[in-house]
C-alpha cells in the first residue's frame, strides 16, 4: 500500500555529490511504488534533487513552504500540490498531518531540528509512525553515537532506540518502512526510588 513519505533534507546546493545521489535514488524508488512526497517544497539542494527525480518518474510531489521562502522564487512549481504556510512551525505541522512515514536525508539545523521533534513526539505518544535517517556515507553515525551516549547517562528510555531507524542505504529504508511494526513505547514520565 502506497504512503505519504515526509522528507526531510537539506536545500543546500554545494553538498557531495553522493547525497544528490542518494536523494535521487530515494525520489526514483518512492515514485516506483506510488508512494507520496511530502517535503519543503524548495527547489534548491537536496529537496530540488528528490522532487524532480519524483516527477521524472511520474510521481506525486505535495509541497509545504512558508510564503517568506516561497517570495524568494525557491518554490518547486512542477510539484502537484503547492501549501503555502504562514511560518516554519505552521509548515512542520502541516507535513506531519500529511505523513505516514519520515525520512532524513542528509541535512543542517533545519533538517535535525525537524526530525528531532518528530522522534519527541513520538517518545510522547502522540503518534506510532515511523521514523528513518538516511545514513548517506555514515553523515548521522555522529548523531547515532550522541542519542547512544544519552541512553547510556539515563537522560533517554532503554527503549529510545525503538523511536528511530538508522538506514544504510535507499534499499534498507524501504525494507524497514515495509517490514515496520509500531513499538511499544514506555511512557516519557516514570518515577523512580533513589
Amino acid at each position: 500500500m502506497p504512503l505519504n513519505i515526509c522528507v526531510f533534507c537539506s536545500s543546500s546546493d554545494v553538498v557531495e555529490p553522493a547525497y544528490f545521489a542518494a536523494a535521487t535514488e530515494l525520489g526514483a524508488t518512492m515514485a516506483e511504488r506510488a508512494d507520496v512526497l511530502i517535503y519543503g517544497g524548495t527547489n534548491i539542494g537536496l529537496m530540488g534533487a528528490l522532487a524532480r527525480s519524483m516527477r521524472e518518474h511520474n510521481g506525486r510531489v505535495v509541497g509545504v513552504i512558508p510564503t517568506f521562502i516561497a517570495s524568494r522564487g525557491l518554490a518547486y512549481a512542477p510539484a502537484d500540490e503547492m501549501i503555502l504556510t504562514r511560518d516554519l512551525r505552521e509548515r512542520k505541522a502541516r507535513m506531519e498531518e500529511r505523513a505516514d512515514a519520515f525520512v532524513a536525508l542528509p541535512g543542517g539545523f533545519g533538517t535535525l531540528e525537524e526530525m528531532l521533534e518528530i522522534i519527541t513526539l513520538k517518545q510522547l505518544q502522540r503518534h506510532t509512525k515511523p521514523v528513518i535517517f538516511l545514513n548517506t556515507e555514515g553523515f548521522y553515525d555522529p548523531l547515532l553515537a550522541l542519542f547512544e551516549h544519552m541512553r547510556e547517562h539515563r537522560f533517554t528510555k532503554p527503549d529510545s532506540p525503538a523511536l528511530y531507524h538508522f538506514a544504510a542505504a535507499v534499499a534498507a529504508v524501504f525494507r524497514y518502512l515495509d517490514e515496520y511494526q509500531p513499538p511499544r513505547i514506555e511512557a516519557k514520565w516514570s518515577r523512580t526510588t533513589k
